[in-house]
């Protein structure tokens, strides 16, 4: 069964920046979509950014697009969120998901993802 382990959260001052890291055991690394969600209290989990297998094709929600970037090192197993000009609002649980086997399509739907992280905090404050 795969594991995916995420990292790098925090507290961060508002502008300031963070490095989430999510690394996957497994096999196959490679056929496998990846996404990254968040929740705050109280609301909903949401898409935050997908990269397909290659790493060449990124999707991003309206709300972090141009704050914050997704990549994968294929070789290492590893998807990085790299994220700058951090807001409260960004204040939430960041989880990370894989998708389904064989599928390159970047989908925002929970519901396309097959397995999830247990999460890594972020709190935006000052």
């Amino acid at each position: 069964q795969v594991q995916l382990i995420e990292s790098g959260g925090g507290l961060v001052q508002p502008g300031g920046s963070l490095r989430l890291t999510c690394v996957a055991s497994g096999r196959s690394f490679n056929m496998y979509v990846f996404g990254w969600f968040r929740q705050a209290p109280g609301k909903e989990r949401e898409f935050v950014a997908g990269i397909n297998w290659s790493g060449g094709r990124t999707e991003y929600a309206d709300s972090v697009a141009g704050r914050f970037t997704v990549s994968r090192d294929n070789a290492k197993y590893t998807v990085f969120l790299q994220t700058i000009s951090l807001k409260p609002e960004d204040s939430a649980v960041y989880y990370c998901a894989r998708g389904r086997y064989g599928v390159n399509h970047i989908l925002r739907q929970e519901s396309e993802y097959v397995d999830w992280g247990q999460g890594t905090q972020v709190t935006v404050s000052s």
